[in-house]
């Protein structure tokens, strides 16, 4: 088992990608602290799945944006599972049909914050903790290939998610004397709850997979085992990356 013995928090991990990391975790070993929003009813899912691996879960809701809910959300979890070894910051939100010169700043700040911010507020008190430790832990974050490619009409998304890629190297460069690993996981299209939309419309879907060169959507679970990898001691040397898991899209875009 590959995460033996480690304590894992996952961020948004009520469906989708956080859904299947957190059953890949515990299958891998590690106890995991899951967090939602407003699905209660997929969090509880997920606990299930954990602990049918015979893994400890402890399920918390979690406003990833507020610095005090992230901070009560630690204590919690410190209580209940001991110090954290591994992070993934997997929580975000969608947007798209709102264009820059009609943007409303509620919407742009509401984006930021989850995406962007709430990573960071996450990171945060993990760094004060492992540091508490001795060092040394893993910081895996979830940001999309919106990084590397224009979103029109949802510019604050791939800002937000520009961002992500940017925090993940100054990361890493602070945290190397504390063996603290930081990388990034840029998904394309990964067929989840938030993308279901897309899926229900045939053409939107035919056009999608049009771009991609292995012409099908990825999975969660094929995302769940990069995160593994980078969470595991498979990893040490890796520090600072962004991994993109695409089927080839952002390869392609520029002769699309």
């Amino acid at each position: 088992m590959k995460l033996q013995g480690k304590r894992a928090l996952i961020t948004g991990a009520d469906s989708g990608i956080g859904q299947a990391t957190a059953e890949l975790f515990a299958r891998e070993g590690a106890d995991v602290a899951i967090t939602y929003h407003t699905d209660e009813a997929g969090a509880a899912e997920t606990a299930r799945r954990v602990e049918a691996a015979g893994r400890k879960a402890i399920v918390t809701q979690t406003d990833v944006g507020d610095p005090a809910s992230v901070a009560a959300t630690f204590d919690r979890i410190a209580s209940a599972l001991g110090p954290l070894d591994i992070l993934v910051n997997n929580a975000g939100q969608a947007m798209s049909g709102m264009a820059v010169a009609d943007m409303e700043d509620a919407k742009l700040e509401q984006i930021l914050r989850v995406n962007l911010m709430g990573p960071l507020f996450c990171c945060r008190p993990f760094i004060k903790l492992r540091r508490a430790q001795g060092g040394r832990g893993r910081i895996v974050t979830i940001s999309s290939v919106a990084q590397h490619l224009p979103t029109p009409e949802s510019a604050p998304y791939g800002m937000s998610k520009a961002g992500v890629g940017s925090l993940t190297r100054s990361l890493a460069r602070e945290l190397a004397e504390d063996r603290i690993n930081v990388n990034n996981i840029a998904p394309g299209l990964i067929q989840t709850p938030m993308t279901q939309e897309r899926f229900e419309h045939p053409e939107k879907i035919e056009a999608s997979l049009e771009k991609i060169p292995w012409h099908r959507a990825g999975q969660p679970e094929e995302i769940a085992k990069v995160a593994l990898f980078l969470a595991s001691d498979d990893a040490d040397y890796v520090t600072g990356q962004t991994w993109v898991v695409d089927g080839g899209l952002t390869m392609q875009w520029g002769g699309a």
